[in-house]
């Protein structure tokens, strides 16, 4: 696939939280970052002279920008992390080195400790996070200590070493902080209770932590004890903002691919996310032709073969959003809850951002193409036996059947084609009658169409549900056009597509091209003829007031409007001013109609 130029790139990137790698023209890594929003981010290195001398020597370098898009900015931090230490960029400084973020592991031990830890050793402890800061695990450590009494010596408690009597309780049994299982004081039933109750903390499911926090606050506060009523309220606020979970890392999934498929009618994309010690250290999205109208499971077949023999993959298990063959000694795993199934989730998003950046590039690079591509789509999803190159769109517009008017948009290969906008004033309706109006309207432009031998649209759309439709059906009948073109209505509360005689509307997914192009059309209908309506309605009024002078007709109207610009400003005006443009005789008799008591 060839690679669009660096300006291309940064017009496609997402406004999202994620992660973003510059690479060079040798395709070699060059520095790794994250982002809050990543299109603000990467551009504002391509807008301003930068004091450090090494980041502008790498921007110079750059020819392609790759990123990998997740859910949140800690999200972001974790796997920026992650990328740093596997893929040792050279123009990184920071994170290169062997520290990690903190983790809370309880220790796979009799009696276990909890404890936090920047390193994860394999030994069947449970370890929670990462953290993206300390005082995070603090709080949490802080509240747990408050909570449950836990030994923090390193002894080896083995029952047999607890009844010969070889350990004696220290300073912490005495400060009250540790109840003395090493003395047999406690039970190991009890402590176990303890520490699944703090499995829940870590979690993330503290509410009767939170509440017993509120409470001590409460009791500080009463007693004036601001400061430390503010101590534990900044304990509140960490833990409120605590994020128990994160996507982007999870120890317990361990070397495995993941995989996840996006088409539309001519491509698919196919997302990869490498996981290594339950961390993401790779993402890659290739974009596939389809040549025989494949299915998105041969795709995904086909992509997960081609990539694992690219990238040297030795992972004996690979997350996929539904079964695929893929003829190895592969473990398939389908998730449908927690981490595992965020990890697809996750792979999906990056595959859809994909997508969407290609079509964006495609409309800058190679419009022609994104227009045949958009055709195409548009046909497949409304169902039509031809592209809907040339489309119209009807809406009315009036208040309480004051002043009714429509308009008809214009769109030709999915773009606005303002020349071809018509209004039209209802003529032989009297009353705010919808449907008999939209009728009218579609009568009188293709006759006029026909009797012109001007081109005719593919597709017709009505703003309204079924009865505008039928309307429009009935005009397009009288015609003889019934088959010719194409119609559908498309009702605002729903966005549902009405087709005649179908009952049932057909529902397009809200992310769809084709909807968007829909709304667009029938939003601009809507613009375009309420604009219409509103300066009839202001014209009418100004005429009615004026006209209602006895003595005063359209045109002096016409010459008062043309100079004072306003009904106020004529209003306003002196018998001298109002003399110099009507007369004088006219001139008194406005004058006199609104300054008579």
């Amino acid at each position: 696939m060839e690679k669009p130029a660096l300006e291309v790139q940064l017009k496609t990137l997402p406004n999202s939280p994620g992660v973003y790698q510059y690479f060079d023209k040798n395709g070699k890594i060059l520095y790794v970052g994250k982002a809050k929003n990543l299109k603000k981010r990467v551009t504002s290195y391509f807008n301003k002279n930068h004091d450090s001398h090494r980041i502008g020597v790498m921007v110079k370098k750059i020819r392609e920008i790759r990123h990998i898009v997740v859910a949140s900015e800690t999200d972001a931090l974790l796997l920026e992390n992650n990328l740093i230490k596997k893929l040792q960029p050279r123009f990184n400084v920071m994170l290169k080195d062997d520290k990690t973020y903190p983790w809370i592991c309880i220790k796979n031990e009799r009696f276990p400790r909890v404890f936090p830890t920047r390193r994860l050793i394999k030994d069947g402890s449970e370890y929670y996070g990462p953290f993206t800061s300390f005082k995070t695990v603090n709080t949490l450590l802080d509240l747990i200590k408050g909570l449950y009494k836990l030994r923090t010596c390193n002894y080896d408690l083995a029952e047999d070493k607890i009844r010969q009597g070889k350990f004696k309780l220290c300073l912490e049994y005495h400060l009250g902080n540790c109840k003395g299982p090493c003395e047999a004081l406690q039970s190991e039933e009890e402590y176990n209770e303890n520490i699944e109750a703090i499995r829940q903390i870590v979690k993330g499911n503290f509410k009767d932590s939170l509440q017993r926090f509120r409470n001590q606050m409460k009791a500080h506060a009463e007693k004036m004890e601001f400061e430390d009523a503010q101590r534990i309220k900044n304990k509140i606020d960490v833990l409120e903002n605590y994020q128990a979970k994160s996507t982007v890392v999870n120890p317990k999934i361990n070397n495995v691919d993941v995989f996840s498929v996006v088409t539309d009618e001519g491509y698919g994309y196919v997302n990869f996310l490498q996981l290594s010690h339950g961390a993401i250290i790779r993402s890659h999205t290739i974009e596939m032709k389809k040549k025989l109208d494949e299915s998105d499971h041969e795709l995904l077949e086909l992509a997960i073969v081609e990539i694992r023999q690219r990238f040297s993959s030795n992972s004996k298990e690979i997350y996929v959003p539904f079964k695929v063959d893929v003829g190895e000694d592969l473990k398939i795993t389908v998730p449908k809850l927690g981490d595992k199934k965020k990890i697809v989730e996750l792979s999906e998003r990056n595959a859809k951002y994909f997508r969407q950046e290609r079509f964006k590039q495609m409309k800058i690079v190679d419009p022609d193409r994104h227009v045949n591509r958009v055709m195409a789509q548009m046909k497949e999803d409304l169902r039509l036996s031809k592209e809907p190159r040339h489309i119209e769109c009807f809406d009315n517009s009036n208040i309480q059947g004051s002043n009714p008017v429509a308009a008809c948009v214009v769109f030709k290969n999915g773009k606005p084609s303002k020349k071809d906008y018509r209004k039209f004033n209802i003529k032989t309706v009297e009353g705010p009658d919808d449907f008999a109006s939209m009728e009218e309207v579609v009568f009188r432009r293709y006759r006029r169409l026909l009797n012109e031998g001007e081109d005719l649209p593919e597709l017709i759309i009505v703003d309204g549900g079924k009865g505008q439709l039928s309307s429009g059906v009935k005009a397009l009948d009288d015609l003889g056009l019934r088959g010719k073109i194409a119609i559908i209505g498309i009702a605002k509360r729903l966005e549902e597509i009405f087709y005649p005689e179908d009952p049932i509307p057909l529902y397009l997914d809200k992310k769809s091209e084709t909807l968007k192009i829909i709304q667009q059309l029938r939003n601009e209908a809507h613009r375009f003829g309420i604009t219409f309506h509103r300066n009839k309605r202001s014209k009418a009024a100004l005429n009615t007031e004026l006209e209602s002078i006895p003595g005063i007709g359209e045109k002096t109207v016409v010459e008062l409007l043309k100079h004072f610009r306003s009904l106020k400003r004529v209003k306003e005006a002196t018998i001298k001013d109002l003399s110099e443009v009507v007369g004088a005789s006219r001139a008194g008799i406005i004058y006199n109609h609104y300054h008579t008591e």
